[in-house]
């Protein structure tokens, strides 16, 4: 079934188009929600100034997403985690942890922008992709490094609290009456 598209619908067209779909797809979804209509003379000639409008949009906005892209480019982010001593992390570092290290320099983006080629499980340098748009992206370097630890001695030198054991009893004694 031929369709002429009001708006553009994902991995099937933009507005304007004329699109070939199935009659199930049409009669289910892209006609009850408004996406498209019949391709009539009238209908692509009204159809024509909306499309006018989307492709200026678009301009804007790719624009927009090229000037982020550039200032992205080439960026360096540094996120910590913790490691084993051969250098193999406890967990992975994903999306999340790189958007918040990237929003934590003022760099806004989505989790589903950030495209990894690999797991990230070992402390190195990556290069990961921020895909903004089919054709926009941006490299960028992320280095996983452990968590620095100024002087680890002085950390072993400093007492616990001490809790005194009346309280340590009388916490787990009450903690058995609760039982």
């Amino acid at each position: 079934m031929k369709l002429l598209l009001r708006q553009s619908v994902d991995k099937l067209g933009y507005v304007g188009d004329v699109v070939d779909v199935k009659t199930g797809y049409a009669r289910n979804y892209l006609l009850p929600h408004g996406l498209a209509m019949e391709p009539t003379k009238a209908n692509i000639k009204s159809i024509e100034a909306a499309k006018q409008a989307y492709l200026e949009q678009m301009a804007k906005e790719r624009k927009e997403l090229e000037a982020r892209a550039e200032l992205l480019s080439g960026k360096e982010i540094t996120i910590t985690a913790m490691a084993n001593e051969e250098g193999h992390l406890y967990g992975s570092v994903g999306p999340a942890q790189i958007v918040a290290a990237l929003d934590s320099e003022g760099f806004h983006i989505e989790e589903k922008n950030v495209v990894l080629d690999e797991q990230i499980g070992t402390l190195d340098k990556y290069e990961v992709t921020i895909r903004f748009s089919e054709d926009v992206s941006a490299d960028i370097s992320v280095w996983v490094v452990p968590p620095n630890d100024p002087d680890e001695s002085d950390e072993s030198t400093e007492p616990e609290p001490a809790v005194p054991e009346d309280e340590s009893n009388a916490q787990q004694q009450y903690d058995t009456e609760e039982n």
